[in-house]
């Protein structure tokens, strides 16, 4: 395919977003994987590159998304106001400004022109006004673009987590947990492992809820009640799903190893896990939207903003995750569109299933 178009949006104006860009992009290999288009603005960069004296990096301004310069780093100037930047403190401007570029780059690919973007990270306080009302990227992205439902999931290299529910208050949990939710989300999780990353015949491991996963309803009832009759369903929707398992046994021993992606039931739950075992190497991906979203694991940093202290791992990687996610889901594609080549998927799918249901039981 061609060379993907990747829309990078600046996030936070006074935290580690545009640092982060600018180290990633300062690699100028990135620039045979991809065409970047920063949404920010001009100012901005030359605001954080003087925070980077060591940093070598050339960008074209553009108006006209229609005549990018596929050899460098575009930029587009998401306003023109004279806006303070503050590095390390949360201010009203950052959040402002931060979400006229997500807004911009989410218009840009649904128009066509980007094949997908990358996010750095807002802070989720001094984003919200009346128009914009949501916790995150997640849910502004899943209203942005009327899907029905869509998920939050976190990889690394040898682990996937994803989650049913996202920012809520531990007290809210319970009762957002539903078997339909749950089963929305396990169908998601298995579309997105197919199209996205090419796994034929995911396997999903399901964490209960309460600790021991409610030790047969001595700890609480979800698992009896909720989350294994959405497992069982499931099944019904081609989903190879297992568990509940008992969360903290489940990653101690390393379970996670024998699955393709693990479901928890709320945020620390898997994202505390996860983070400790991804090691700043994390890519969070938005599964189900019509185009590819990654990100950063990781927050705005206000703490480290603008001293030339921002790891750009994790960004970096999310932005080559992009494109892997970009060509895979072409390949998928293609794939699944030949007549010859389904009927082999599934026979190879049956022997699969036989093996899969002697391995795992």
């Amino acid at each position: 395919m061609q060379k993907p178009v990747i829309g990078i949006t600046c996030g936070d104006l006074n935290g580690i977003g545009m640092e982060l860009i600018l180290k990633t992009f300062s690699d100028h290999r990135l620039i045979d994987r991809c065409t970047p288009v920063i949404f920010g603005s001009q100012k901005l960069i030359n605001f954080y590159k003087k925070t980077i004296p060591e940093l070598v990096l050339n960008v074209t301004v553009v108006t006209d998304l229609t005549q990018l310069n596929h050899k460098q780093v575009n930029v587009v100037n998401c306003w023109e106001d004279e806006v303070e930047i503050k590095p390390g403190e949360l201010t009203e401007a950052g959040g402002k400004y931060a979400v006229l570029a997500l807004k911009a780059a989410v218009k840009a690919v649904q128009e066509g022109h980007l094949h997908g973007i990358v996010t750095a990270p807002i802070h989720k306080k001094n984003v919200q006004s009346a128009d914009f009302n949501h916790s995150g990227h997640t849910p502004f992205l899943k209203e942005a673009t009327a899907m029905r439902d869509v998920l939050m999931l976190l990889y690394a290299d040898q682990i996937r987590v994803a989650l049913v529910t996202e920012h809520l208050p531990v007290k809210d949990v319970a009762q957002q947990l539903t078997k339909q939710a749950i089963i929305s989300k396990m169908k998601l999780l298995t579309q997105s492992l197919r199209r996205d990353f090419g796994i034929d015949r995911p396997k999903v491991a399901v964490l209960g809820l309460n600790p021991h996963a409610g030790d047969e309803g001595l700890i609480g009832n979800e698992e009896e009640t909720i989350i294994k009759p959405a497992i069982k369903d499931a099944k019904q929707h081609n989903v190879l799903a297992f568990g509940p398992y008992s969360a903290d046994a489940f990653f101690a021993r390393q379970s996670y190893l024998q699955f393709d992606a693990v479901l928890a039931m709320y945020h620390d739950q898997g994202l505390i896990p996860f983070k400790t075992i991804a090691s700043g190497e994390g890519v969070n991906f938005t599964a189900g939207l019509p185009f590819v979203r990654t990100s950063p694991d990781h927050g705005t940093a206000f703490d480290i903003a603008g001293r030339n202290l921002a790891d750009a791992t994790s960004f970096t990687t999310a932005v080559f995750e992009c494109v892997a996610i970009i060509n895979h889901r072409e390949e998928y594609d293609e794939r699944t569109s030949n007549p010859l080549r389904k009927i082999t998927g599934e026979i190879l799918k049956n022997v699969e299933d036989e093996r899969i249901d002697e391995t795992i039981g």
